[in-house]
């Protein structure tokens, strides 16, 4: 279930991104040649006008072919050079390019204003003024590895009911009275009562803390956070989506340049980058907790999948921005040959890294 639902969001969002780049391109007068969801080699297409539709066998993205994308001596020169890609304006170009790019936002800000119609899961502590949260609970925003909450079955998202040392009990839950219970236990067996998802059993977690070396206070390995359900009615919530989805574009922004910046200094670590195969488990996770929660997880993604293809980097459409912007400064176009092998370089080196992250997602598995 978890691997089909990964498909159709990906599919969604390649779509979106894809429609931008085909829709602009079409309003200026661009030949589009195809429309392919996925990666050749190609199973089967349908032509309808002058674009062909197409299925791929690599369900791992899309593409638009755009005629006078890649320019060679008839797209410049030929009988349609007219409705070529690069005989068009500078400022066209620059706009069929990020096409794609604001097409991802859009479906991010749409998103987001329907999760905050229907309800949100939003903390305490990002809690809109004058929006009264309802369903208030603390919740595991975070897990670490092999520690004893993930032993004893904790997971993220998971909501904290109860807690007792098998003494002493408490009907106020916070994350205060939690640590609290937690660095006085010294090592002794605790029972956290949780429910997950949209199931309102209770669930019990026997948790033996452990002592932490640095501070020799005990912990259980978990982060929490208050989380309640944020409504807001319709204009509300667009503005609110709206600004949302911004934040989450900067804070993206900010983690994508962090974690190259490592990387440039031998400090990059793949855990924290996913790719397709660690998706469909987080998907799945997202699916459980509720409708809501997959719809805000697709928002991200379609955010993470807009920023990345802003970074100017060749085979990216930012790598493809980054070329005009060379071009407009030095008067002239450059090298057909130059740019179209520096894109296939850049897009070799994207398929290869993405081997190694799925290649590390399957390592992660077992």
């Amino acid at each position: 279930m978890s691997i089909l639902i990964f498909i159709v969001i990906l599919l969604v969002l390649v779509l979106v991104h894809e429609f931008g780049h085909f829709f602009t391109a079409k309003r200026f007068g661009i030949r589009v040649d195809e429309f392919g969801f996925g990666f050749p080699p190609k199973l089967f297409g349908k032509k309808f006008g002058e674009t062909e539709y197409t299925l791929n066998l690599l369900p791992l993205g899309g593409f638009v072919r755009i005629y006078g994308e890649t320019p060679d001596e008839e797209n410049m020169k030929g009988p349609d050079a007219a409705r070529s890609f690069v005989n068009k304006a500078k400022w066209k170009q620059a706009l069929v390019l990020s096409a794609g790019i604001f097409a991802n936002f859009l479906l991010a800000w749409f998103l987001l204003a329907v999760c905050f119609i229907s309800g949100l899961p939003t903390s305490t502590d990002s809690a809109i003024a004058g929006n009264q949260l309802s369903d208030v609970h603390v919740v595991v925003v975070s897990v670490v590895p092999k520690s004893p909450a993930e032993k004893a079955g904790l997971k993220t998202g998971d909501k904290i009911i109860t807690i007792t040392d098998g003494k002493n009990s408490t009907t106020y839950i916070s994350p205060e009275t939690i640590q609290s219970f937690v660095v006085g236990s010294a090592g002794k067996e605790i029972d956290i009562g949780y429910t997950r998802g949209q199931n309102s059993q209770t669930n019990i977690a026997k948790v033996v803390p452990v002592e932490n070396m640095n501070d020799n206070k005990f912990e259980i390995g978990i982060a929490m956070d208050t989380i309640g359900t944020a409504k807001l009615p319709f204009f509300s919530a667009i503005f609110e989506g709206l600004r949302l989805a911004w934040s989450l574009a900067k804070e993206t922004l900010s983690g994508l340049y962090t974690l190259i910046v490592q990387g440039l200094h031998g400090k990059g670590d793949l855990n924290s980058v996913t790719g397709p195969v660690g998706m469909v488990g987080i998907v799945g996770d997202a699916y459980s907790f509720g409708f809501v929660y997959l719809l805000s997880f697709v928002a991200l993604i379609s955010i993470n999948l807009a920023v990345i293809n802003l970074f100017p980097f060749p085979a990216l459409d930012g790598g493809r921005l980054f070329f005009l912007l060379i071009e407009k400064i030095k008067g002239s176009p450059i090298n057909p040959k130059v740019a179209n092998t520096v894109n296939t370089i850049g897009f070799c080196i994207l398929i290869l890294l993405m081997i190694v992250i799925t290649y590390h997602d399957v390592v992660k598995l077992f």
